[in-house]
């Protein structure tokens, strides 16, 4: 199968808070809104893939476990130390975790998403291992 284009369909029940987040902490930019009744979604670009923010989701004040929302946004950085230091600057309360395989900041969006952000050098040398 040939694909034209990949994407992400994260469903909110703190639409705008999501949509903000996304927009000023990750700096993602909008492709497009689109409003249709109650129905509201919006389209990030997500570095060449597309992250579609919606309605209709659940939200968990205190971060979704893994058996509540199994997936996990990644965004991989070129300098660990800087993002925690973005995020931070930001208001978002992060530390950096260190593993054998690199190192990682783990944050939840405004409706408990799972969000990592990892440092693309190890990423890499992983990938090409």
């Amino acid at each position: 199968m040939k694909l034209s284009r990949t994407g992400i369909i994260l469903n909110t029940e703190n639409y705008d808070a999501c949509v903000e987040f996304y927009h000023q902490i990750f700096e993602l930019n909008i492709i497009f809104q689109k409003q249709e009744g109650s129905f509201r979604l919006t389209c990030f670009d997500f570095n060449g893939a597309y992250l579609m923010v919606e309605t209709g989701g659940y939200a968990n004040s205190i971060g979704k476990s893994v058996k509540e929302g199994s997936m996990k946004l990644r965004f991989n950085v070129p300098d660990i130390n800087d993002a925690l230091a973005s995020l931070q600057s930001k208001g978002i309360d992060a530390e950096i975790q260190e593993s054998s395989w690199g190192s990682t900041i783990n944050i939840y969006d405004p409706d408990g998403n799972r969000i990592g952000v990892r440092d693309e050098i190890t990423f890499s040398q992983q990938a090409s291992a």
